[in-house]
C-alpha cells in the first residue's frame, strides 16, 4: 500500500461516563426529574447551580457532563471545559447522547411523565433529537439559546410527543432573532405542544425566566 494511501476503521470502547444527582429531601409521586445538559465548555457543577436557581428546590437534578474534555484556555491553571459533539463524528455523538440520557434514566427511577429535559447552547439540537426518538422517555424539553438539528425536516424523525419550550435572546451573537423566529415552525414539523419566547439579552442562561418556566411547567405537568 502506497504511504497516500490508508483505511479507515473504528471501534467501540467503554466510556466512564459522570454526572451530578441533586435530590430534595422527600421524593414523592409528584417530584420532578430534570436531567441538565450544560453548554460547551462548560461543566455539570454550572449547570446544576443554573438549573436549581431557575426550577428552585423541589426537582430532583441529575446535570451530565458532556463525553469530550479539553482546555479552553492555554493557560497553565485553565480548567477543563467539555463538549457534547463535533461535526467530524456527529451520528456517534448523537449514538452516545442518546445512551447517556437513557443510562441516567433508568437509575434515577423517577416515571417518564414527571421527566424533564433541559440543554444550554450546544445540547439543545441533540436534545431534540433525543425526543424525536424516544418518544415515550420524557414529558417536556427545555431549550435554551440553542439550534434546530439541520436536517429536522428532512431527517428520520418520529412524531414528538414531549412538550417543547425554546427560549431565545434577543441579543444573541450564536443564534441570531433572524434564525430562532422560525423555530416555532420547524418545530412543529415534529411536535404539536411548542411555545417559544424571546427574551431579552445575549448568548447568557437567562436567570429572570424561572415565572415563564414554573407556569409551562405547571401545564404539563397536572398530575
Amino acid at each position: 500500500m502506497s504511504p497516500e494511501k490508508f483505511e479507515r476503521r473504528s471501534f467501540d470502547a467503554r466510556l466512564e461516563c459522570h454526572y451530578l444527582l441533586q435530590s430534595p429531601s422527600t421524593i414523592t409521586d409528584q417530584t420532578v426529574l430534570v436531567l441538565a445538559l450544560h453548554g460547551y465548555s462548560s461543566n455539570p457543577q454550572v449547570m446544576l447551580r443554573l438549573t436549581r436557581a431557575l426550577l428552585g428546590p423541589g426537582p430532583v437534578i441529575a446535570s451530565i457532563q458532556a463525553p469530550s474534555e479539553f482546555y479552553p484556555s492555554n493557560a497553565p491553571d485553565s480548567e477543563v471545559g467539555y463538549s457534547w459533539a463535533t461535526k467530524a463524528h456527529i451520528q456517534s455523538a448523537v449514538r452516545l447522547h442518546h445512551e447517556m440520557l437513557l443510562q441516567v434514566i433508568d437509575e434515577t427511577e423517577i416515571p417518564a411523565e414527571r421527566r424533564i429535559l433541559i440543554g444550554f447552547s450546544q445540547p439543545v439540537g441533540l436534545n431534540y433529537r433525543f425526543a424525536a426518538n424516544h418518544a415515550s422517555a420524557v414529558r417536556g424539553v427545555i431549550g435554551v439559546c440553542g439550534g434546530i438539528p439541520k436536517d429536522w425536516e428532512t431527517g428520520e424523525y418520529g412524531d414528538v410527543s414531549a412538550a417543547l419550550l425554546h427560549i431565545a435572546r434577543r441579543e444573541d451573537e450564536i443564534f441570531p432573532p433572524a434564525v430562532t423566529e422560525k423555530f416555532p415552525d420547524r418545530l412543529r414539523v415534529h411536535a404539536d405542544d411548542v411555545e417559544f419566547h424571546m427574551l431579552e439579552g445575549g448568548h447568557r442562561f437567562p436567570s429572570k425566566a424561572g415565572p415563564l418556566v414554573e407556569q409551562w411547567l405547571q401545564r404539563i405537568l397536572r398530575p
